[in-house]
């Protein structure tokens, strides 16, 4: 079917290969992947994307979505792919603390838009990040222990299935829990309903130490989440960083760590809180305050420009000195392994069971490796390295956390983000509403046979 048959079923444009416009379509925030889909269909609402299933459909394609392609892994070749940033509605009630989004919003705009009403929605570090994406995913959020993953507070959910039928999910129906979790497995999510929170300001920032003083930061920050309250989720993050004009004068070549603080709750108590953390020495960065919910942004201060990246990541029943010295063993300066380590501390609300389809809720820390993905396509053991060293306390992964090696996104790895119910569970949900595989692309639960 030529382009401009294609462009008269629907409202948003088409695109295929050496169409001008393509390039810029299909590129996302993750530069290392990209999509090659033979027809690209702009969405400008649930019609289009309903159509373009359709179509799909008919000529037995593969489907894959974007928003802003920050979690693309597993790149489409040929088939169709829905682009929904023009999606991008954002519709708050206040009265009943929810917000319904499109499946383009990204997060900034709609803290930004629950902000002017003293809420907040779980949303994750980096304002550019889609919010569907990341609600698919779980959403596990700024103040994840206080208020446990993103998925478990979605109202309702609009969904096309692989028959090209138009749905909308609530969580008595089958396929509401299947969706959540599954990272866009069972269908292309139009919009949701989410539960927004009564947080308008919190208490956060960094403590960035130097080179000497990262060994005691990381085991005085190990020792210290086992003190901190429920209202208080935080990570600490090992760099080194680029000696480049985009990095701070004072971070440019160093080895530092960052511990990152995010609290709903008083300054004083925050300043009490954090005091241990004080004590471990001289820091690079301080910035710690209260701030606007609207700022927490800066928290991480993730980078906001596109650019590559692949990552694993193992979820640890326990972090100990064991585990640690493991880690640094392999990932400190001169060590065998080159990446950005990232430890979020679990546990608090984040254990407790909700609709979606999560599992490894008792997980107590997840440990993210984040690196270069030249070095990990080329050189995979690397990561596998990391995973190996950390076996002993590792229960599972988060699939929403790996990216990139799409060569390693086989069922097995699938299958170990789930317990063995919740993914024999999943394939029978897929071979009932996706029986066809349609939408593969992603770390892809195969239907049951």
């Amino acid at each position: 079917m030529t382009n401009t048959a294609l462009q008269s079923n629907f409202a948003g444009p088409v695109f295929t290969p050496g169409d001008a416009g393509y390039a810029e379509e299909v590129a996302g925030f993750q530069t290392a992947y990209t999509h090659r889909p033979a027809f690209v269909v702009g969405a400008l609402h649930a019609e289009d994307v309903r159509s373009a299933v359709e179509f799909a459909g008919r000529q037995g394609l593969p489907v894959a979505v974007q928003a802003t392609g920050h979690g693309l892994s597993v790149a489409v070749e040929g088939g169709v792919l829905i682009t929904t940033g023009r999606m991008d509605v954002i519709a708050i009630d206040p009265g009943a603390r929810t917000a319904r989004v499109g499946a383009g919003v990204r997060a900034g705009a709609l803290v930004e838009a629950a902000a002017g009403y003293g809420l907040a929605p779980l949303n994750g570090s980096s304002p550019s990040v889609g919010v569907v994406g990341y609600v698919l995913g779980g959403g596990m959020g700024l103040l994840a222990r206080e208020f446990g993953y993103a998925a478990d507070h979605v109202r309702s959910i609009d969904l096309v299935t692989a028959d090209g039928r138009m749905r909308t999910l609530h969580p008595e129906d089958e396929l509401f829990g299947a969706v959540l979790g599954s990272g866009g497995n069972f269908g292309v999510v139009t919009g949701l309903e989410l539960d927004l929170m009564p947080v308008a300001e919190i208490y956060g920032g960094q403590l960035v130490f130097d080179t000497p003083l990262v060994d005691a930061a990381l085991e005085t920050w190990r020792r210290w989440t086992a003190t901190v309250p429920s209202e208080l989720t935080s990570t600490i993050a090992v760099v080194t960083y680029p000696d480049i004009p985009p990095v701070p004068e004072s971070l440019r070549g160093r080895h530092v760590a960052s511990i990152r603080v995010a609290f709903d709750g008083s300054d004083e108590e925050g300043e009490r809180l954090v005091a241990p953390l004080r004590a471990i020495g001289d820091r690079l960065r301080d910035d710690l305050c209260t701030m606007p919910y609207a700022e927490s942004h800066t928290i991480h201060s993730d980078p906001p420009f596109p650019h590559a990246y692949a990552a694993t990541n193992a979820l640890l029943s326990e972090l100990t000195p064991q585990a640690l010295a493991a880690l640094r063993a392999l990932t400190a300066p001169g060590g065998p392994v080159s990446a950005v380590i990232d430890i979020r501390h679990l546990g608090a609300a984040l254990r407790h069971g909700g609709p979606a389809s999560i599992d490894h809720r008792d997980a107590e820390y997840i440990v993210r490796v984040i690196t270069d993905p030249g070095e990990a396509d080329a050189a995979p053991e690397g990561l596998a390295m990391v995973r190996n060293a950390l076996a002993p306390w590792t229960i599972g992964h988060n699939l929403a956390f790996l990216y990139g090696a799409g060569g390693a996104a086989d069922p097995a790895q699938t299958a170990a983000g789930y317990s063995p119910d919740t993914y024999r569970w999943l394939t029978s949900a897929k071979a009932k509403y996706d029986p066809h595989n349609m939408f593969r692309a992603n770390r892809n639960i195969v239907p049951a046979t």
